[in-house]
């Protein structure tokens, strides 16, 4: 096992890192003998004490900048909230993945602010992580029994926030999520969608909504085709002649769970 000073000096190298227990674990003791445990325990311990790591939740540490050693807990997740996002995401489904709904659209908007709910649109998992009053949301789509992060996937950009790449959906994808009822709390973002329908009615990629269309979004064309109706009439054909081709779609569609 490495001396306490060594020990240091790793934490140190990751300056603005998030990192997990086992990470911890395989720094302090990389052969992870059990009966160094008792000895990592306390070599944690004195790490937290010296605020070297500033635990967030079980299990879960940030490694501040000096100047950051006396944030309180909520100020520092906020700080480093998309870090966090990205340590995450790549844990639990690393790189199938893609956010989605409102905040998707928000940064298309170029919004970076901290949401209350991140939408992570994934391959196989259903849960949700609390970091403090913020939800990481990790939720499939599935329609007729079919997993449709495949063909959704193919619906993604690449983008950087915070110098973090992060994978969000398309900008239609991203306005047809947002007019979906995630939540019997929430209301539709009817601002937001007006004006992304308003910013981008030029620009959207139409053939793309066609193909989306086959899916399950029938309640949230619907939404759309009223919203655009006074604000662009080629969209509003668009959408309503989706809605003509997809019209068996309305049977049994109604509010989409998390």
């Amino acid at each position: 096992m490495i001396s306490f000073d060594k020990i240091v000096n790793k934490m140190l190298k990751k300056w603005w890192k998030i990192i997990f227990l086992e990470d911890i674990f395989e720094i302090i003791d990389p052969e992870l003998q059990e009966r160094n445990k008792s000895i990592v325990s306390k070599i944690i311990y004195k790490l937290k004490s010296q605020k070297i790591i500033i635990p967030i939740k079980n299990g879960m540490y940030v490694v501040p900048k000096p100047w950051d050693e006396n944030l309180n807990e909520i100020d520092l997740i906020e700080k480093y909230y998309f870090e966090f996002c990205k340590k995450i995401i790549n844990k639990e489904v690393w790189s199938e993945y893609f956010i989605s709904g409102k905040k998707s659209l928000e940064i298309h908007h170029k919004n970076y602010t901290i949401p209350q709910k991140l939408i992570v649109v994934n391959r196989k998992i259903n849960k949700r992580i609390l970091i403090w009053n913020y939800q990481i949301i990790f939720k499939t789509i599935t329609w007729n029994k079919k997993n449709l992060y495949s063909q959704l996937s193919n619906f993604t950009k690449t983008t950087q926030i915070e110098w973090i790449n992060f994978k969000i959906s398309s900008l239609e994808l991203s306005l047809i999520e947002s007019a979906l009822i995630e939540d019997t709390f929430e209301w539709i973002p009817i601002d937001l969608l007006s004006k992304t329908l308003k910013k981008y009615s030029k620009f959207f990629d139409k053939d793309l909504f066609y193909k989306i269309g086959k899916f399950k979004y029938i309640m949230a064309f619907n939404r759309l085709k009223e919203l655009s109706k006074n604000i662009d009439k080629n969209l509003y054909e668009v959408f309503l002649d989706i809605i003509k081709q997809n019209w068996w779609l309305f049977i049994g569609e109604g509010k989409r769970g998390i």
